[in-house]
């Protein structure tokens, strides 16, 4: 075949890795563009590092890839290595060889994806079989390790990863997903046994699930998050580098996230961190609310971290070097840092404005989750008009059990789950409703505040329509939902007087280009 042959060949096929479908919204395929570009981060880091060595000549680095599927990452780095080592290891041959049983490692998260990553590494999925581009392994795992592993209960529970026993005791002819890279004590002692060695991994590089379903949600839609485990023990091991993509939602935390949010922000060996907000911008199709971001940790690094935002391939603002820890929540664009900082440090005679969320009440608020009541008030004896999903009822006072002294109040609710599921939010929070004496809400609302007169639940209604106020609470909300924490960063202001955005932007001294990035994110009211 002549070369031009070859090339026509090539560009007439697509990479298959390109082409297969995902396993689940929870269980991705990485594309092997994104992969490419954190293997090129990985190395601009490694060469800063290193007087500027290349990782791809050096025969001794090892790479582990805890969570493999389609092998894409181990893959792409035995194409590099195959390459940079053409100098010392210039027989072909010896070269694969010595890549593939000395420096490129796999943990397969299924029987499937084992077989797949070894199709995509050793061009066979035994590792010993005759089509096997190399001929050194005994047995079909080679260095892409899987066997079945089960859940260790504790209750209903996994005792390693929080797994419903109800929705994952089954039998053997389904996956337990009960990942080995997770599922001990001793992770190193775990490795050793795959591998038949105690070693130290150079570089740990991957896509590890996002969530298992938990059994909750009245047939199984509630799930619990499973990526921070992987991240957790990964960093564990102490590698040079880590490279991993993960969903986005750590950012603010969330359920079983705070711990691990805290953990992340306060790690000051985070070299870079690229963020994906829009939804299917790198997993077409896929929806994974809050978007994706992959990021680059060096365990001798301690500094601050450069954050890039991009939306679809390009890059959106200027990314900046800065601690990740500023605020309890990582603020995902720059240009917001500098806006946040302005408002947090506005004082008045020295002391610091309260803030929103520490009025604004919690989850069902008066006590009630969706009740629905009559029409109307006949035949009640103390009636109170509850406000619910997208209709209002009317209940006996009696089934009030929180907040009762605030129902004869006036106050603003607004509601807890706004947004679509589409790529822009551009309105954050849903209409407020100013709420009279003699009314309450279900589950579907949180009240913002009670207010002492009509005049002031307007005021606080209109403050809530500003781009100002809906911006702040941006840089908190992450997915549709929204909490009490949501409302941390906005001030909590005087109500005698209607608020605009101008008198907003003049109070924090909010210039023009930043104003201009405000309006440009939040739609009018």
């Amino acid at each position: 075949m002549t070369d031009q042959a070859a090339f026509s060949l090539r560009g007439r096929n697509p990479d298959v890795l390109t082409c297969i479908a995902n396993l689940s919204n929870d269980e991705v395929f990485t594309p092997p563009e994104l992969a490419n570009r954190m293997l090129d981060t990985l190395a601009g880091a490694w060469a800063n590092a290193h007087e500027g060595a290349s990782i791809w000549e050096d025969p001794s680095v090892r790479f582990l890839d805890p969570c493999a599927k389609s092998g894409v990452f181990l893959r792409e780095v035995t194409s590099r290595l195959t390459q940079g080592l053409a100098t010392k290891i210039p027989d072909l041959e010896k070269r694969v060889d010595h890549i593939l049983t000395k420096q490129v490692f796999g943990i397969g998260i299924t029987h499937l994806t084992g077989l797949l990553s070894r199709r995509s590494v050793y061009c066979s999925k035994q590792a010993n079989g005759k089509h096997s581009i190399t001929k050194s392994f005994s047995d079909e795992n080679g260095n892409i390790w899987f066997e079945r592993i089960e859940h260790t209960w504790v209750g209903d529970r996994c005792k390693y990863c929080g797994a419903s026993k109800q929705v994952l005791d089954r039998g053997e002819d389904l996956d337990t997903h009960a990942y080995a890279f997770i599922h001990t004590e001793d992770t190193r002692t775990r490795i050793a046994e795959m591998f038949g060695e105690d070693m130290q991994f150079d570089v740990v590089i991957g896509n590890p699930p996002y969530q298992l379903g938990d059994g909750g949600g009245g047939g199984g839609a509630s799930s619990t998050p499973i990526y921070n485990l992987f991240v957790e023990t990964a960093l564990s091991l102490e590698p040079r580098f880590a490279v991993m993509i993960t969903p986005s939602r750590w950012f603010s935390g969330g359920k079983g996230l705070d711990q691990f949010r805290d953990r992340m922000l306060r790690d000051n060996r985070f070299i870079k961190l690229v963020d994906y907000p829009q939804l299917y911008d790198v997993f077409p199709g896929v929806k994974i609310r809050g978007g994706i971001s992959y990021w680059l940790w060096g365990r001798e690094h301690d500094g601050g971290c450069e954050v890039t935002t991009m939306i679809g391939n390009e890059v959106v603002g200027e990314p900046a070097v800065r601690k990740l820890d500023a605020y309890d929540v990582l603020v995902r664009r720059n240009e917001a840092v500098c806006i946040l900082d302005k408002v947090t440090k506005y004082r008045i005679n020295g002391i610091p404005e309260p803030n929103l969320g520490d009025v604004v009440s919690a989850r069902k608020p008066f006590g009630l989750t969706n009740q629905r009541g009559k029409s109307t008030k006949a035949g009640l004896q103390a009636p109170v008009l509850v406000y619910g999903n997208q209709q209002t009822s009317y209940l006996e006072r009696s089934m009030i059990t929180n907040n009762i002294q605030w129902i004869d109040k006036w106050k603003v609710l607004l509601v807890k789950a706004h947004g679509t599921s589409g790529r822009d939010d551009v309105t954050i929070l849903g209409e407020p409703v100013v709420a009279e004496p003699g009314t309450a809400c279900t589950e579907t609302y949180l009240v913002i505040n009670v207010c002492s007169s009509e005049s002031d639940a307007n005021n606080l209604a209109a403050y809530m329509r500003t781009r100002f106020v809906r911006f702040l609470v941006s840089l908190r909300k992450i997915t549709q939902n929204i909490t009490r924490d949501s409302y941390k960063f906005v001030p909590l202001l005087p109500l005698d007087c209607l608020w605009s955005d101008e008198d907003l932007y003049k109070r924090y001294g909010i210039n023009s280009e930043q104003i201009e990035f405000i309006e440009s994110r939040i739609a009018p009211r």
